[in-house]
């Protein structure tokens, strides 16, 4: 009840910071809810940096004595997880309130906010984005990050294809949402959703960790890299457009996806089991990914678009699957490593 009370409290505090700054900064004409001068990019800055504040603040009050037992390198990893998630959730309150008011603007087309009315609208999505971070402070499993993971690459990528420079870009590749004007919404999107990718890594390391111990830290740190390694792909997908550098952001594209099944593969041979529902949905997503190659290799019947949506949809099902299954196994409690050193017992 003190946690739920704490939660609420924040939530006014939100609410009561955003529609102040938000009138501060839309204070002047009044302003369209979507497009170039409009409350949604001042909103969505908003917003995001509220969000951001609010998870760090939770995060302190809830969670600050859990690394006092913990060695010095684990203490590094946590706190490098924690940055990489201020920076997620910053992002997905942003992307959000961008998406929203693109929405709201193609619905109310003419409708223009005084300041005290964008303010207001502001300090809604502040309140509603802080809620959600606050919460996440108090107790974020694995299985949240991929949710969260999940949600964020939705509402970037339905943005990107609202404000997309050229409306015709699925008769090619998804690349092409990272081309013209409105770029920075795609490629912003897998730069965060790369950081994501790695902080899920750290986590599923951590989920691994409480549940073999030491004895399988040299394998839990393979697991964990190769995550990164997917992010860090991921993020040079967007950080090297295909406008720019054809042939990088065509060897990061690849190589995030061989590395995503290379991550997959040791992490359910590390992993007690690997258990039933894991491999059932390997076997089915394995399968479902075959039919898809060959109705659109062979018999031509989608575009390039259609497919990658596919095999994007069919990873994220299978990596939540993964960490349900990790937080059926995993332990609550936080488990400090008896190891001074990750490379030296």
């Amino acid at each position: 009840m003190r946690r739920e009370t704490r939660a609420i409290w924040a939530t006014v505090s939100c609410f009561l910071l955003g529609a102040g700054a938000g009138t501060a900064v839309l204070w002047g004409n009044p302003r369209p809810i979507a497009g170039d001068g409009s409350v949604g990019i001042p909103a969505a800055m908003v917003a995001g940096v509220i969000a951001a504040a609010s998870f760090v603040v939770s995060t302190f009050l809830h969670r600050r004595g859990e690394h006092a037992a913990m060695p010095h390198w684990q203490r590094i990893i946590s706190a490098s997880s924690a940055v990489a998630l201020t920076i997620a959730f910053a992002g997905v309150s942003a992307l959000g309130v961008l998406l929203a008011s693109e929405v709201l603007g193609v619905g109310l087309q003419g409708v223009e906010l005084p300041a005290l009315g964008g303010g207001i609208v502001t300090g809604v999505a502040s309140a509603v984005s802080g809620r959600l971070a606050f919460g996440a402070g108090i107790g974020l499993r694995t299985a949240d990050l991929a949710t969260l993971l999940f949600t964020y690459l939705v509402i970037g990528t339905l943005f990107a294809m609202l404000t997309a420079a050229d409306p015709q870009w699925w008769e090619t590749n998804f690349s092409q949402l990272g081309i013209g004007s409105g770029a920075w919404a795609f490629n912003g999107t897998l730069v965060v959703a790369g950081i994501l990718t790695g902080t899920v890594g750290t986590y599923i390391g951590r989920d691994l960790h409480r549940i073999l111990g030491d004895g399988a830290l040299g394998r839990i740190a393979w697991v964990v890299v190769l995550w990164v390694a997917t992010g860090a792909a991921l993020a040079g997908v967007g950080l090297f457009p295909q406008e720019n550098i054809v042939v990088v952001h065509n060897i990061a594209a690849v190589s995030t996806l061989v590395l995503f099944v290379a991550a997959g593969v040791l992490t359910t041979t590390v992993m007690p089991g690997p258990p039933q529902p894991l491999l059932m949905t390997t076997v089915g997503v394995a399968l479902l990914l075959i039919i898809a190659f060959v109705l659109a290799d062979v018999f031509d019947l989608y575009s390039l678009t259609v497919l990658e949506a596919i095999v994007i949809g069919l990873g994220l099902l299978w990596l939540t699957t993964l960490v349900r299954v990790l937080a059926v196994l995993t332990p609550e409690i936080a488990r400090p490593s008896a190891r001074g050193s990750l490379l030296h017992g």
